[in-house]
């Protein structure tokens, strides 16, 4: 990809590595680099072109409250229905009747269509498999004390931070006995003792 062409950084991989960028916590001067342009094309190409602006929207504020609002679900536990499917084939009478409508709508709506590709449209359209749940039942995740004890000491650091700072007044003193001595006395002292 050509650093710095407005055009290339509109595709879906230029915006999707834009986006990846904002996630990763680059600053709009970085990433600006990243692409080869300068910082006020960057703010440039984001007024011109929303899906610009749109792509580091989304890689910083929506995927940090992506991931708040999970940890705050799994701090404080959350209900969801597991629903347990199969794929079946469907009834062929069923199929048969739903593609024939689907190619007069489509003969309608194509009048040059040939007859293959009004078939194929039809094949294509209507499936001959669909899903069908047959189990669904309400579950319960407890809530996560480690999600909890992590909000909380990031939300309200000065009542739950593990570390606790104490403010001393006042002198510190050391006392010494031997501060007085001379280095011959404290000689003395030492083979006496020894």
């Amino acid at each position: 990809m050509a650093k710095g062409k407005y055009q290339e950084w509109l595709t879906d991989e230029g915006l999707i590595k834009i986006e990846g960028w904002a996630r990763d916590g680059l600053t709009d001067e970085q990433i600006s680099g990243n692409m080869g342009i300068a910082p006020k094309t960057l703010y440039r190409w984001k007024e011109n072109y929303s899906q610009i602006c749109q792509a580091l929207k989304k890689g910083k504020e929506v995927v940090d409250r992506q991931v708040e609002n999970a940890l705050f679900k799994r701090a404080i536990g959350y209900e969801y229905t597991e629903r347990t499917a199969k794929v079946v084939d469907r009834d062929r009478d069923v199929v048969e009747s739903e593609r024939r409508e689907f190619e007069n709508r489509y003969k309608l709506d194509h009048p040059e269509a040939v007859l293959q590709e009004v078939k194929d449209a039809a094949i294509k359209a209507v499936p001959t498999r669909e899903r069908i749940v047959f189990l669904e039942v309400d579950k319960q995740v407890a809530p996560d004390t480690g999600a909890a004890a992590f909000w909380l000491k990031n939300r309200k650091p000065e009542i739950w931070r593990d570390k606790k700072e104490t403010e001393l007044s006042g002198l510190v003193g050391v006392s010494n006995p031997y501060a007085n001595l001379t280095e011959d006395e404290l000689r003395k002292l030492a083979s006496r003792d020894g």
